[in-house]
């Protein structure tokens, strides 16, 4: 409470709280703009009704929280998130700019039934608040955006959706081989079942890959604070690790971070469920075991490998190689090239409405 009390008695403080919040409420709209991807083929094939899903795919969005705390052990992409930009050029103002362009064009999104990045429009909304608030791509010589960072999840706005694909592709070709003589009627009843795995392992790695990049703006405020505000010497110290120092001190932001997810996902997000399970291709249940557990595995891999990757990229990648495997034209490949204009404008859209929203507050600031 005296840390709180602390942080309300100066402008610094005030705005650190209004992002947390900020935050969360991005990772609350994230949660719900996103719920299509862990429950759109389980409910087309309807093996679960819209409730049903939603409290499912929630469940295992907040459970991802102890797979990232306990078994993987780290927040790899939340660190990533918080070290996209240069620390020189951070400021509250970048993070809060970031903040809502990144809220703005995930609403506009969702509106529209278009079923964009999350990740990329956060990442986008920081990186052009962050160059708005140097004046450019360079300050005192160094880089505004830290490249080792950013370049693979560029890479990874393809990269994630071609290893969707391709995974969904040979599990699909895999599982005709193996049931080509089986009753095709007890094969359905079993697939339906599945879907409830491959679901959740889905929804454990969209809760573990995008709670974490709100977790990772979050972190990138909370250590400006520190360091630059109260000047607080465990961040201070030289050869520390700061978002780790942040983790262990500001426990409860991962656990939010997940929580909040978790509460977005309960709430749904028809428009784009219906995009993602029947406009792309048509998907039974067998179809949905192959786009899931394809996708849960390359949300696994990018996990390990601590990119932040789109999980709408991903899944939409696996249901294209799903509908690959019964012929090029089952793949409605209109609706995916809109699709993909939708992830190759996400970045840039949000960095340009990042740097007209933080000219803006710096008129108020």
């Amino acid at each position: 409470m005296e840390f709180i009390s602390e942080m309300l008695s100066n402008q610094a403080g005030i705005m650190l709280i209004i992002i947390i919040l900020l935050a969360l409420g991005f990772d609350y709209i994230n949660g719900f703009h996103d719920a299509a991807n862990s429950i759109a083929t389980i409910v087309t094939t309807r093996v679960l009704t819209p409730t049903q899903a939603v409290i499912w795919a929630a469940a295992f969005n907040f459970a991802a929280y102890f797979i990232s705390l306990y078994i993987i052990g780290e927040f790899k992409i939340g660190n990533t998130i918080a070290k996209s930009v240069n620390e020189s050029s951070i400021t509250l103002e970048v993070i809060f700019a970031g903040l809502v362009a990144a809220i703005i064009w995930n609403l506009i999104t969702w509106k529209l039934g278009i079923p964009s990045s999350s990740s990329h429009t956060l990442i986008g909304g920081f990186i052009g608040a962050a160059v708005a608030g140097a004046g450019g791509f360079m300050s005192n010589g160094e880089d505004v955006i830290v490249y080792a960072k950013v370049i693979p999840i560029f890479l990874f706005i393809f990269g994630a959706p071609i290893l969707g694909m391709i995974l969904a592709y040979f599990i699909t070709v895999a599982i005709l081989w193996i049931c080509r003589k089986r009753n095709p009627h007890k094969c359905e009843i079993w697939f339906k079942r599945l879907q409830l795995v491959s679901s959740a392992l889905f929804s454990l790695g969209h809760g573990g890959n995008d709670a974490q990049k709100v977790m990772g703006i979050i972190g990138a405020a909370v250590i400006f604070y520190h360091m630059k505000v109260d000047m607080d010497p465990a961040y201070l110290a030289d050869g520390v690790d700061t978002f780790q120092v942040f983790v262990s001190h500001w426990w409860w932001v991962p656990l939010a971070s997940f929580v909040f997810i978790g509460l977005g996902t309960l709430s749904g997000g028809w428009k784009i469920v219906k995009t993602m399970g029947s406009k792309i291709t048509k998907v039974t249940p067998l179809e949905g075991v192959a786009a899931e557990t394809a996708g849960a595995v390359a949300l696994y891999v990018t996990e390990h490998l601590g990119i932040p990757v789109s999980t709408t990229h991903t899944i939409a990648g696996s249901i294209i190689g799903v509908g690959i495997t019964k012929r090029v034209s089952a793949v409605r490949w209109g609706i995916t090239i809109n699709l993909l204009w939708a992830w190759v404008l996400t970045i840039p859209v949000s960095a340009i409405i990042a740097m007209v929203v933080y000219y803006i507050i710096t008129i108020f600031v």
